[in-house]
């Protein structure tokens, strides 16, 4: 295996990495992780959310090494894939603010009642409770794939490859855990009522 000691170009520094050469990831990471970060905050100021992606970028990107591509700039193939994943998180949390902005638009008698208001936030903050509880009758694996799908937006087949099982493992995975969350807010909703 090639050591970093003798890399003096990107192409051979990227395929080291894929390769699987563990002082050529470290290597990668810090030269670059700082770059990315300041380039991250061109795109947004959510400074948790950098992090986030930064760590989670750099652990898929060791997960996959030997399924990468080759390239001829690492800092090009780098700022790319921070850049969509960001762009990424910051479109799913502004879907999120479209809907309950929508939702309100749609029902404004809804929100004029300050009563109506904290009785949807006690239901709101009751049907959290219910599902963070329900969690806990899932196996590891199913939380994993759960929080991947619809967390993280990650689909099928970018689950498949960061769990490393098949892309009909990650359907029985999320099926089975859905199964089982609705059951239990099921029999949750029904000790409420």
């Amino acid at each position: 295996m090639m050591t970093t000691k003798k890399i003096t170009d990107e192409v051979g520094l990227w395929n080291a990495f894929r390769g699987g050469d563990h002082d050529a990831f470290t290597l990668i990471y810090r030269s670059y992780v700082n770059l990315l970060y300041n380039y991250s905050t061109s795109i947004t100021q959510d400074r948790e959310l950098i992090k986030d992606c930064l760590h989670d970028l750099f652990v898929e990107l060791w997960r996959n090494h030997q399924n990468l591509g080759e390239t001829t700039s690492i800092r090009y193939y780098l700022m790319a894939s921070i850049k969509r994943k960001l762009v990424r998180h910051l479109e799913t949390q502004q879907r999120q603010i479209q809907h309950h902005e929508s939702y309100y638009v749609e029902y404004p008698d809804y929100v004029g009642s300050h009563e109506n208001r904290l009785v949807a936030c006690e239901d709101e903050q009751q049907f959290s409770n219910v599902l963070n509880e329900s969690f806990r009758f899932l196996t590891k694996r199913q939380r994993e794939a759960i929080s991947l799908k619809f967390f993280h937006d990650m689909d099928t087949d970018q689950i498949s490859n960061l769990m490393d099982i098949n892309p009909q493992s990650v359907y029985n995975l999320i099926f089975g855990a859905l199964k089982t969350l609705k059951q239990h807010i099921s029999i949750e909703k029904v000790s409420f009522a």
